[in-house]
């Protein structure tokens, strides 16, 4: 089950107030331009924010999401109508013949078994065209990122809300944290409980491997270098495929 986070209809429309400008989605526009990739699957899409993006560029963009309440604020977002929205998991997407596949926000370290990551990779695997590529980040360990995520801010909507967010426990690989939400408007409080496993770069390159893909690029994030890898993955490669087009 998705995190409350996203999933909750009171608070899946903050996700996008409290995160911001994001800076990430830039990379991944330019990274779809360099490999060509006309028909890309958005995994993980939450709000949609990169789907649609991709979509008004002129691309055929699928979005696959399994916290409800999120799709329905990407269907919002998407005006046109030419992304194509699906709720479920990587196990609901068909064969696509996508060009590129792309998992953002960290969206990789939310499947904490083997079991689901590799189902997951294995199912986009299937959904790409023979020589499809896969691109998506994961923080590096070594940073502990968790260690700076005990905040506390707001952001005043029609309504102030308040978010306070601590990390409730730390077993690497599994780091577990609770988001608090406090809205001004009727003094309702949420809580919204999530767990992500931090993978280092060998077991990440071994998984890819196990599920029919080829390493062809690790790259730092450009909005936050040295914290995070950037794996450009790529189907069916052989030790005789073309180097990636870079633009």
């Amino acid at each position: 089950m998705p995190d409350a986070l996203f999933a909750h209809p009171r608070l899946a429309p903050l996700y996008d107030a409290f995160d911001g400008d994001r800076d990430d989605l830039a990379a991944y526009v330019g990274i779809a331009d360099e490999l060509g990739a006309d028909r890309v699957l958005d995994v993980g899409c939450g709000t949609g924010s990169l789907a649609v993006l991709l979509a008004e560029r002129g691309r055929t963009v699928v979005g696959v999401d399994p916290a409800a309440a999120s799709l329905e604020i990407a269907r919002a977002k998407d005006r046109t109508g030419r992304v194509t929205w699906i709720h479920g998991d990587a196990t609901a997407v068909p064969a696509l013949g996508a060009d590129l596949a792309v998992m953002t926000g960290n969206v990789a370290q939310v499947f904490l078994t083997d079991e689901d990551w590799t189902r997951t990779l294995r199912c986009v695997h299937a959904a790409l065209a023979p020589h499809g590529h896969l691109v998506f980040e994961t923080r590096r360990p070594e940073r502990r990122a968790w260690e700076e995520w005990d905040t506390e801010d707001r952001i005043d909507l029609p309504e102030p809300v308040e978010r306070r967010l601590r990390v409730t426990g730390v077993g690497l690989p599994l780091v577990s944290f609770r988001c608090t939400y406090r809205f001004a408007a009727d003094g309702a409080m949420l809580t919204s409980e999530s767990t992500l496993r931090f993978r280092e770069r060998e077991e990440v390159e071994s998984s890819l491997a196990a599920s029919g893909f080829r390493v062809l690029d690790v790259r730092e994030a450009p909005d936050r270098p040295g914290r995070e890898f950037v794996f450009v993955a790529g189907r069916g490669y052989s030790s005789m495929a073309p180097p990636i087009r870079r633009r």
